[in-house]
C-alpha cells in the first residue's frame, strides 16, 4: 500500500466521480482507475460500489476512509511541526469564527507586530457549532474563536474576552430617558431576538431566567445588524454588547441586575500539533483584549 493510493483514494471518495476526481489530480482516469483497483487488491475488499458508470463508496470504503483521514491527517501534522521547527516558512494562522467583528482589531494589531505571520479565516454560521467542532477534529484550523462552548472532551477552550451586555431601546421608547434598568422591569416588553439555534439567544435565555421573567419574542434574526436596525426602526428592545457604535435613534441601557456579560474563547484540538504562531496569537488576546477592556 503507498501513500499515493491513499490520496488518490481520499480525492475519488470525495467525489466519487473518477473522471471529476482525475481532474482535481491532474492524472489520465484510466491510470486513477487502475490504482484504485490496486489498493482494493492489497486491503482485500472492494471500497466501491460500481453500477454501469456510476461508483459509490461502500460500508467497506466509509470505514476505510475514516482511518486513510487519519493517517493523512497525521501525516500533514508532522510535516507543518517541522516545517515549524525548521521555521522554512511563514507562520500562518488558521481561525474559525462566526464573530469576526470581534477580532478583526486583534488581528490588525497582531500584524503590526508580526508581519511575517498570515491569517486563513474561516467564517462559519453563528448556529453552526457542529461546524466549528468537525474543523477541529479534521484539523483544518488552528483554532477557533467562539460565544459558546463546544463541549468536547478533546478541544480545550480558554476565555480571551469577557463582554458586558446592555439593552438597547429605540429612542422613542419609554424606557429611553433611563440610563439603567434591572431586567425583571421588562416583563411585558417586545423583544427582537435571535433564533432560537443561535448561541447568543441561550445566553440571552438564561438572563432571563436569572431575572425571573419571560420574554415577548416579537421577531427573530439571523445576524447582529438585523436586530441593531429593527430596534432602529422601533419595533422592540434587544440584548446588545457593550461596545455597540453609538446611534441617535438607540438608546443603551445598563443591566443592574443579574449581572449581564458574554464570554468569548479560543478553542483548538488538545489532539492535534498547534502551531507556534497559532500559540503566539493566543497569548497576544488575553492581553489585547485586558487592555482594550481597561481603555489602554
Amino acid at each position: 500500500m503507498e501513500l499515493l493510493q491513499l490520496q488518490y483514494f481520499r480525492t475519488v471518495a470525495k467525489y466519487e466521480h473518477m473522471t471529476k476526481a482525475a481532474e482535481e489530480l491532474r492524472i489520465a482516469q484510466p491510470a486513477l482507475s487502475k490504482t484504485i483497483s490496486r489498493l482494493e487488491e492489497d486491503v482485500g475488499v472492494p471500497l466501491f460500489d460500481r453500477q454501469n458508470r456510476q461508483i459509490r463508496l461502500n460500508r467497506f470504503g466509509k470505514a476505510f476512509l475514516q482511518q486513510v483521514e487519519t493517517a493523512l491527517g497525521a501525516l500533514d501534522e508532522g510535516r507543518r511541526e517541522l516545517t515549524d521547527m525548521l521555521e522554512a516558512e511563514q507562520g500562518t494562522i488558521r481561525l474559525a469564527t462566526s464573530t469576526l467583528n470581534r477580532l478583526s482589531s486583534s488581528i490588525s494589531a497582531f500584524r503590526k507586530e508580526n508581519p511575517e505571520i498570515l491569517f486563513r479565516v474561516v467564517q462559519i454560521p453563528p448556529a453552526s457549532s457542529s461546524d466549528m467542532i468537525s474543523l477541529l477534529e479534521r484539523g483544518d484550523v488552528d483554532l477557533c474563536f467562539i460565544a459558546a462552548p463546544l463541549n468536547q472532551p478533546w478541544i480545550r477552550e480558554q476565555i480571551v474576552l469577557k463582554a458586558t451586555v446592555n439593552l438597547a431601546v429605540p429612542i422613542t421608547h419609554r424606557l429611553a430617558a433611563r440610563d439603567s434598568i434591572s431586567l425583571a422591569e421588562t416583563e411585558n416588553e417586545a423583544f427582537i431576538e435571535y433564533h432560537a439555534e443561535h448561541p447568543f439567544r441561550h445566553i440571552n435565555d438564561r438572563y432571563c431566567e436569572a431575572a425571573g421573567i419571560s420574554r415577548n419574542v416579537i421577531c427573530e434574526v439571523d445576524e447582529p445588524s438585523a436586530l441593531w436596525s429593527l430596534v432602529q426602526a422601533g419595533l422592540g428592545i434587544a440584548f446588545v454588547p457593550h461596545n455597540t457604535n453609538e446611534d441617535p435613534n438607540v438608546k443603551l441601557l445598563s443591566i443592574e441586575s443579574p449581572a449581564c456579560e458574554r464570554e468569548f474563547s479560543i478553542a483548538w484540538n488538545e489532539k492535534r500539533y498547534l502551531p507556534r504562531a497559532a500559540k503566539q496569537y493566543m497569548a497576544f488576546l488575553g492581553t489585547y483584549f485586558q487592555a482594550e477592556s481597561s481603555g489602554g
